[in-house]
């Protein structure tokens, strides 16, 4: 026994059925045997398809949560597809960290071999003005 109301667009459906069904009969009395004859075997051949079609076409369902949202069934594949943008996100962050640390890391044996290789006295590196030196000589036109 099947106690559930019909939704509102299932009772639209069934409305228009009704009224294109009514529309068809009347204009099939007014066809010859002949042309009524192959319209019914037409309708046959169309309503067998139509069982045949759900089987052969399976779509995902749309399925209506408690809370009112509606979501797709489609298993373990809408997991996986929901998954898998968070896993590239978090490669993507991992990727950039590992080359902003291996840049930085040159970056930083360039400055150190450009110190132990220059001319330089050693007490120079404890000079308090030693810094703003490398700041001013960077900045400073070349000749």
């Amino acid at each position: 026994m099947n106690t559930s109301l019909p939704t509102p667009s299932a009772v639209l459906e069934d409305r228009f059925a009704r009224r294109l069904t009514a529309r068809l009969e009347q204009g099939n009395a007014e066809l010859s045997h002949d042309i009524g004859e192959r319209l019914r075997v037409a309708r046959q051949q169309a309503v067998s398809r139509r069982k045949l079609a759900p089987l052969l076409h399976a779509a995902p369902v749309v399925v209506a949560d408690v809370g009112g949202t509606a979501t797709l069934g489609g298993g373990w594949w809408t997991r996986i597809g929901s998954v898998v943008p968070l896993v590239a996100l978090v490669a993507g962050l991992i990727t950039i960290s590992v080359m902003q640390d291996d840049n930085r890391a040159s970056e930083l044996a360039e400055v150190d071999s450009a110190l132990l290789t220059g001319d330089l006295p050693t007490a120079a590196y404890t000079d308090p003005g030693f810094a703003q030196f490398l700041k001013n000589d960077d900045k400073a036109p070349t000749r």
